[in-house]
Parts: structure tokens; sequence; C-alpha cells
């Protein structure tokens, strides 16, 4: 959404899913704030963000990564209410961007990441990796775009998008968009939803372990994978903890 003095509608691509009741809450002044992050040139910059609340919080920022250089970007979004996650990156010659996301909850709340990846210069990469857990009648959405201009050659650019349903009323949407100018690139994304493996729950019944256990162990390592480039392990057990205590209060 560009920076206006208007609420966004549903004809905006990357407000589609959105809680428009929400967002009107907020008001024009309450999703307008951005927050801009310059990475130097060769310099490496890391975010860890948890996200959301008892009211609509939406968090929009703006990332410009310079030539070699690397921004990451690791986040829990658990929210009992609206909660957007926006996130614009500006790639330079060589540089790249790690996203990894959890969004996981019940209620009715819609938890959401969108991110735009803006390759304009060659040789830069970026890794996207989202998993979604939700019960109740709580949504998750992932809308991703990259845009590669027409001098950006030797772009990689991956997203990777998984829900996981733990009641029939939750959902997840995943809206993978490419924009693609240049002709010596790889852009790829992959997106799945299911339920839990029903398999593997049973074969942790039957050596002992509790439903609620095994649930939190198969939740624990499906999450795992949005924090793997995270090599911090403070600050990735910090946002497992955010995640799985969210889990834990559902009592499913």
């Amino acid at each position: 959404m560009s920076d206006t003095a208007t609420l966004p509608t549903r004809r905006d691509e990357a407000w589609r899913y959105a809680d428009l009741g929400a967002v009107a809450k907020l008001g024009t002044a309450g999703i307008a704030e951005r927050q801009d992050i310059t990475v130097a040139v060769g310099e490496t910059k890391r975010i860890c963000l948890i996200v959301g609340g008892e009211v609509p919080d939406v968090t929009r920022i703006r990332l410009t990564v310079g030539d070699g250089a690397t921004g990451e970007v690791f986040a829990t979004s658990a929210g009992d209410d609206y909660t957007r996650l926006e996130i614009e990156v500006r790639l330079g010659k060589g540089a790249h961007f790690e996203f990894g996301g959890v969004t996981i909850g019940g209620g009715d709340a819609v938890r959401e990441f969108v991110t735009t990846t803006v390759h304009g210069e060659a040789d830069a990469t970026s890794n996207q990796t989202v998993r979604s857990v939700h019960w109740g009648q709580a949504t998750g959405n992932f809308l991703g775009e990259i845009k590669v201009a027409r001098d950006a050659q030797k772009t990689d650019a991956a997203q990777d998008f998984k829900g996981l349903l733990l009641e029939a009323g939750a959902s997840a949407n995943a809206v993978p968009q490419l924009e693609i100018f240049a002709d010596d690139v790889k852009c790829a994304h992959g997106a799945t939803v299911g339920q839990l493996d029903e398999a593997a729950r049973f074969y942790m019944a039957a050596r002992g372990l509790s439903p609620e256990l095994a649930q939190r162990l198969l939740v624990q390592a499906f999450i795992g994978d949005a924090f793997v480039g995270l090599d911090d392990e403070v600050e990735r057990e910090r946002l497992l903890n955010v995640a799985l205590s969210a889990l834990e209060s559902a009592k499913l």
C-alpha cells in the first residue's frame, strides 16, 4: 500500500485477505507508520520480532540492503487480534535477504506476513520460510511478492509456505507473486496446507507420550523450519517459546 490518507480496500492486492474491520479501527495513522532500516555495504543486520497483542497491530518495515550485505528478519505472530507484519526489501548487488516467520493462534483473528522483495541488482539472493499453525476460526496469511529487475541477472530467490490446521474452522492462505524481467534467474515458491500427521501422533502415543506432548513436539518440528536460518540460539528459543505458549494455552 502506498502512503496515502485513505484506508485500503480489497482492491489492493496486498490487503485482499486482511481484516479490514480491524484496519478501520487503527485508522490511516495506525497503518501509515513505517520503520526504515538500512544495512550498510558488506554488513549484516538481524531483526527478531514478536508481533501482535490483544488489539489490532500493523508493523511495517522498509529494509534497504547494501551491496554484499545481509538483512535478516525472523518473527513470531501470535496476537489475539488482527496482526500484520509488512516488510519491503530492496537488495543491492550480491546482497542477501533471509526471512523466517511463524503465525500461530486460534480465536477468529487474522495473522499475516506481507513481503515485497525487490531484486534490483545482479547476484542477489533471498530466502523466505513461513509456517502457519491455526485453530478455531483463525486465519494465517502469507503474501509474498518478488520483483526482479531487467539488470538483476543471477538472482536466486525462494519462498516456502506451509500451513497446519488443527481444527476444521481454521484457514491458511498463501499468495506468491513473481514479477521477473531478467532472463538468467532462479525463482521458486511452494505452498502446502494440511493437518497433523495422524500416523506420527499414533506412533508417539504407542510409546507412552500424552496427546498434548505429542502435539507439541509435532508442531515444534513443523514451525522450527522457519528459524533454521537463525543462528542465535537465545533468539531462536524466544521466538519458538512464544509460539508454543500460544499452542499450550489453546487446550485443544
